[in-house]
């Protein structure tokens, strides 16, 4: 059933004209094991946000994921121990969507070290809205990872990047009535691939849907989200993030990062033997 919120932006959902949308996107046929992390503690603090997200984000979007037959799902918060992080946990996750946003110094420096070293390893990584600025991010991305933002705005979304299989299905733009507004300068390393850019009523442009690689990890930054808006209700916005959990799903996985390799012999003394 869909959520009430989302009837009231129904007309955001219809597809751009003369302007079909992209193919479905093509299945892997393995079952990729997802843990969906949120803080929740907006859910719990403010009554806007329990209207939107009564079972708290996590559980939305663990919802939309778990209508895929090709996904299994597991959800983590904040206060469980070691915000349900641990070591077993990410050594059974195949990608790990990450919101975060009020709670970002109270993370522990030791869950996020595991979490990157998780992702050198091969985990993937979708990281949504404020998760931008999560230690997580920082000590993956190298940067800041600051940006420009004012609440109460309206976001046109666009494809910016129509081949790469997260645009899958997705229209060539998508019209977010409400959402807090993020601009540049982001101070991000450069991305992959700008997949989806986004323009703000305000002026503003923003590099909205970034890919990174960080050792065997794939990453992929998605900007719309903010709690106060039923934005994870929207079809199309589920679309992204479902596309981004098969794009992100390793294919090759190691127990640790890459680390220095010493050969000897030599591989065309191998070859002679």
């Amino acid at each position: 059933m869909s959520h009430p919120f989302a009837t009231i932006w129904s007309d955001a959902f219809k597809t751009p004209p003369n302007y079909p949308p992209h193919p479905p996107i093509q299945r892997r046929g393995n079952m990729i094991k997802v843990t969906v992390w949120n803080e929740f503690h907006h859910e719990k603090t403010q009554e806007p946000v329990r209207k939107i997200y009564p079972e708290g984000i996590h559980e939305c979007i663990a919802g939309f994921l778990r209508k895929d037959e090709e996904i299994t799902v597991r959800t983590a918060v904040f206060d469980m121990p070691e915000h349900g992080l641990t070591e077993d946990v990410l050594s059974d996750t195949d990608v790990l969507v990450f919101w975060n946003h009020m709670l970002q110094d109270e993370f522990s420096d030791e869950v996020a070290e595991r979490v990157k070293r998780h992702v050198q390893a091969g985990m993937g990584l979708v990281v949504l809205h404020s998760g931008h600025y999560s230690k997580i991010m920082r000590l993956l991305m190298g940067t800041s990872m600051t940006l420009r933002w004012r609440h109460g705005d309206r976001e046109r979304l666009f494809v910016t990047c129509p081949s790469h299989p997260i645009a899958q299905g997705v229209p060539a733009w998508i019209d977010i009535p409400e959402e807090e507004m993020y601009g540049e300068y982001f101070d991000i390393p450069k991305p992959d691939d700008v997949v989806f850019t986004g323009w703000f009523a305000g002026g503003e442009v923003f590099r909205s849907g970034c890919t990174f690689t960080r050792g065997l990890g794939k990453i992929f930054y998605f900007q719309p989200g903010h709690e106060e808006y039923p934005i994870y209700h929207m079809p199309e916005i589920q679309q992204i993030i479902s596309n981004a959990v098969h794009w992100c799903a390793p294919f090759r996985r190691l127990d640790a990062p890459l680390d220095n390799v010493a050969v000897n012999p030599s591989i065309e003394e191998e070859y002679r033997e």
